[in-house]
């Protein structure tokens, strides 16, 4: 597993989001995507990992910033994740975490 480091071009992907869509990283062409990768919603840590995303956001959006959030958990978890604590950024489900494997974060 190669993690990537600063300069590295980031893996192409496309997975669903809470809204059961496709999102590829090539649909935000022209904006700086922070994809940041957790293991479970609703968990502690991944909870207030989530809530510092969605409290920046605002500030993030004057920097042309995106927000997706990835994790192993299926389409019909995120939006509950997203509802409970008023996530204001897309969620991607990664249930085989072949994303999370490709970017080497995984394990």
């Amino acid at each position: 597993m190669n993690t990537l480091k600063a300069g590295d071009k980031a893996p192409k992907f496309v997975l669903k989001n809470q809204d059961n869509e496709d999102i590829s990283l090539g649909d935000f062409s022209g904006k700086k995507v922070l994809v940041y990768f957790y293991p479970k919603a609703m968990t502690p840590g991944c909870t207030v990992q989530a809530q510092n995303l969605r409290d920046i956001k605002a500030e993030l959006d004057t920097k042309n910033v995106v927000v997706l959030g990835v994790s192993p958990d299926a389409v019909k978890r995120l939006p509950k994740f997203i509802e409970k604590e008023s996530l204001n950024f897309t969620l991607l489900s990664d249930e085989d975490h072949a994303v999370a494997d490709a970017f080497g974060v995984w394990g």
